[in-house]
């Protein structure tokens, strides 16, 4: 049941008082002052503002931590684990509810709501914690699937180690931006034709996007990098972002074998500005909606003995372009080319993050785990223009007046991720996850 605020929050908005994502932001007259936020509808709310104004005194957990709160980055916060994370985010939920327990402490204090609430759209978005390190699994087995099949043929499709452990590959921290950046098309080696003896240097033609989401860590496993048992996992997930793993297919395809993805995947990674807490989606964990051949059985370190550790989180995908109609004016146009859910992962996050501790790895605060690419088992529901597409060999029509195709992604493409769980009034959303295309170097 939705909670009732004394906001106005549209009932469509992902950022109801049931979910409170927290995020980083600076306000456009200070953009280079950085703070710790939550969203609640149109609004941005400023933590330090709150602890400044006596708004957290009720709070007694919170009190001796209003310094991580004052920070410009939610690691120390994220560090403070999840029973407090839970807490603490009810109790801000306790503070908007109509209802509220603590009407002196925000809404009836006009002059501190006038300090603490911004519009978001007033605000810019940073990376939201300090990423150390950076993981991109390949748990979509549905994606894994058709690509193998693009690339092997249908019987040899999944690699034998698939369906026993999360494959994955390191990433570039660095790399990593916030919703709303411009993505510089890539340039590298690239192999002109099959049949060509030598490759050549030029900008990327198949620049694709990737729909996952992304786990970041508030927990780490100590020093010596102690294995993480799948008992204990999922109290080192602080919350979930989605995520775009743009990818150059043609700079992948000549420079993959035999290490794996480098500068095709290296150029910019896009993820959602807010985390919503781990917690927030508890209500809306799920099994996952792949199967598991029974000959297939896990080993038992990785095995949750049928916890349901995934998400049902409706997933969708539009593309924002540029049309150029007869009379020779400029238009925008959009298509939604992606209907999906991330209960389609064959692999949960805390299956992940188990198999990447298992033979030592150090985990920290802030350590960024991706998904893969999320598509489901129809042709409406795939998470990457490369299946869309048959990599290229079939353009996709797109919804508008002049007949546009895509096979890969054109400069002015603007991609959109949306991601939202629950129901209206309640909704457990992420806020776009966006990036628009220009043209390389």
């Amino acid at each position: 049941m939705a909670s009732a605020s004394w906001l106005d929050i549209d009932e469509d908005s992902p950022f109801s008082i049931d979910n409170i994502p927290f995020g980083v932001i600076s306000h456009n007259s200070r953009l280079a002052d950085r703070q710790v936020a939550v969203a609640v509808g149109e609004y941005a709310i400023l933590l330090q503002e709150l602890v400044n104004g006596g708004a957290l005194s009720q709070c007694p957990d919170i009190q001796p931590h209003l310094d991580c709160l004052r920070q410009p980055s939610l690691n120390d916060f994220a560090s403070l684990g999840r029973p407090l994370h839970q807490t603490f985010r009810l109790y801000l939920r306790d503070l908007l509810r109509a209802d509220t327990p603590y009407p002196g402490q925000l809404r009836d204090n006009r002059q501190l709501r006038n300090r603490a609430f911004f519009f978001r759209s007033d605000c810019a978005n940073h990376v939201p914690m300090i990423i150390g390190d950076y993981t991109d699994f390949y748990a979509g087995v549905n994606h894994a699937r058709n690509v193998g099949t693009l690339f092997r043929g249908a019987q040899n499709a999944l690699q034998p180690n698939y369906m026993h452990l999360p494959v994955g590959y390191h990433g570039r921290a660095s790399s990593i931006r916030p919703s709303g950046c411009p993505i510089r098309r890539p340039a590298g080696q690239i192999l002109p034709a099959p049949e060509a003896a030598a490759p050549v240097h030029s900008a990327s033609r198949k620049l694709d996007m990737e729909l996952e989401m992304a786990a970041f860590l508030c927990k780490g496993n100590g020093p010596d990098g102690r294995p993480i048992s799948i008992a204990e996992a999922s109290s080192h997930i602080f919350g979930y972002v989605l995520m775009n793993d743009w990818s150059a297919r043609d700079i992948q395809a000549w420079e993959y074998v035999p290490l794996g993805p480098f500068n095709s995947k290296n150029f910019a990674t896009t993820i959602s500005p807010w985390i919503v807490l781990a917690d927030a989606l508890e209500p809306h964990r799920c099994q996952s909606t792949t199967q598991r051949p029974v000959e297939s059985a896990l080993l038992p370190y990785l095995d949750e003995k049928s916890a349901p550790t995934f998400h049902d989180i409706p997933l969708s995908v539009r593309l924002e372009y540029p049309i150029h109609s007869e009379a020779g004016s400029n238009d925008k146009a959009t298509t939604t080319i992606t209907d999906t859910n991330a209960s389609h992962l064959m692999y949960s996050f805390p299956q992940m993050l188990v198999h990447h501790t298992v033979g030592g790895c150090e985990m920290r605060v802030g350590d960024l785990l991706g998904s893969g690419t999320i598509s489901g088992d129809t042709a409406g529901s795939l998470g990457s223009l490369l299946e869309m597409t048959d990599n290229g060999k079939t353009p996709l029509k797109l919804d508008d007046s002049v007949g546009s195709q895509r096979t890969f992604l054109e400069d002015g493409d603007e991609v959109v991720m949306t991601g939202k769980a629950g129901s209206k009034g309640a909704y457990i959303g992420f806020g776009d996850c966006r990036g628009i295309i220009v043209p390389a170097y």
